[in-house]
């Protein structure tokens, strides 16, 4: 249950358009929502439950919004053939993969990911799923998965023709009675986008359908955007043009909209991406993996796209991806002095305005009547610490220190670096082992 809560003695950090670093205040936490944030002897600690956050940054819980939870169950896994381009890993690795799964690896596949969110400060997860032979039900299983959880999770099913016409109109059926299930809801916990592959492997005709059924919900898309240039090269011999341009002209962009990757985008593309409001999800660790490159978002933010930061399933840890994020664009621009604000505010900032798109009350910010995502981060600074030095600490300070307190919706999931979800870590990891076995035999 949410708690009255009083949190003391810690550095404030709120973020949002006015990020303030605030020594000396309290934050007070009711009904789920930052109900005060003043000097620390405005208030009565008699009025709520103290946690006390000596030694510790307060900050908003961390964004994902770009996520596979289903990967969990390739960890380890060594039977994938090489694999020498992208094109390949996906079809040794990934379109292997996600045909073996059932609905229960569906559940617990994203269970551990989410637990591991929980310990890395991470509160909030915008996830695109696929197991194309058992789609009817996916979403279902996973969101039951983050209601355990505790966190907030927006979910979606990747439509794809690569697995036949049956399996690409229950992706639809999937992600439209998710969306309606959603909206009836109202749940804070749970949203849902229109899932998309990705251009290369949806025709026209199931595009036409998606998007249809997308904008009579009023649902945004989530969608692989050029991750390889072999998206690009596909659609320009099938299409006759370049990948942005097709989604643009089947009604997919747009402000509720995120174009994950863009890493082979033109100019003209970055500007009609810039036009329609769709944001873009940068994923740098997951793209050098995979060797397709590394996406420009400093020349994105210049052009006036909105950049966020997602991990495409290669970490819950936010901090760790976005000084990935930040030395990639130096490799990138062969110049260490770019880069440093493109790449630092797309965790700190910009993902805040993407997940704002779809939460009400605002999230990745601690603003009274915010909803109270708060993370509490073990740190002493070192150095003068304000709103002007903050990037820098959080970049070589705070990404590497430990994460002590989560907090979501005003519930604590997480105190003393132990969870506090009254489930059992070891038993779930346990089964979840039990399952991976039996997929990797029929892998």
């Amino acid at each position: 249950m949410s708690r009255t809560l009083l949190i003391k003695n810690g550095i404030i950090v709120t973020l949002g358009e006015e990020n303030r670093v605030l020594h000396g205040h309290a934050l007070l936490i009711e009904d789920g929502l930052i109900k005060k944030i003043a000097p620390a002897q405005q208030f009565d600690e008699n009025c709520a439950e103290v946690i006390d956050a000596e030694g510790k940054v307060v900050m908003p819980g961390f964004i994902n919004v770009h996520m596979h939870f289903y990967s969990t169950m390739v960890r380890g896994l060594g039977k994938a053939a090489p694999a020498k381009d992208f094109q390949q890993v996906l079809e040794n690795l990934w379109w292997r993969l996600d045909k073996k799964l059932t609905r229960d690896d569906c559940y617990y596949s994203a269970l551990p990911p989410l637990l591991d969110a929980i310990k890395h400060g991470t509160t909030t997860l915008i996830d695109h799923h696929a197991s194309p032979f058992a789609v009817r039900g996916s979403l279902d299983a996973i969101a039951k998965a983050v209601k355990q959880s505790g966190l907030r999770a927006s979910l979606c099913y990747e439509l794809s023709d690569r697995d036949g016409g049956k399996v690409a109109r229950e992706g639809i059926d999937e992600n439209v009675d998710f969306i309606k299930r959603c909206a009836k809801e109202n749940d804070p916990q749970l949203k849902a986008l229109f899932g998309l592959h990705a251009s290369f492997t949806i025709g026209d005709d199931s595009l036409e359908a998606a998007s249809a059924a997308g904008r009579e919900l009023g649902a945004g898309f989530h969608v692989h955007v050029a991750e390889a240039k072999s998206d690009q090269d596909f659609n320009e011999k099938n299409f006759g043009m370049r990948v942005v341009e097709r989604l643009h002209k089947f009604g997919v962009l747009g402000p509720k909209t995120i174009a994950a990757h863009c890493v082979h985008v033109n100019e003209d593309e970055l500007n009609l991406l810039r036009d329609t409001g769709t944001a873009v999800a940068h994923n740098p660790q997951s793209n050098m993996n995979n060797a397709v490159g590394v996406a420009d978002i400093v020349k994105m933010s210049r052009k006036g796209v909105l950049v966020g930061l997602g991990t495409d399933a290669m970490t819950v840890n936010m901090l760790e991806e976005v000084r990935a994020a930040l030395w990639a664009q130096h490799l990138l621009h062969a110049d260490p002095s770019v880069g440093f604000m493109e790449a630092l505010g797309t965790l700190s900032f910009n993902n805040a305005r993407i997940a704002n798109r779809y939460w009400s009350p605002g999230v990745g910010v601690l603003k009274e009547g915010c909803a109270a995502d708060v993370v509490l981060v073990d740190y002493f600074p070192p150095t003068p610490f304000d709103a002007g030095t903050f990037l820098g600490h959080l970049g070589f300070g705070l990404s590497q220190s430990f994460v002590d307190t989560t907090i979501c919706g005003g519930k604590v999931l997480m105190e003393g670096k132990k969870l506090k979800l009254g489930v059992d870590e070891k038993e779930i990891a346990a089964k979840s082992l039990e399952l991976a076995q039996k997929l990797w035999d029929r892998f």
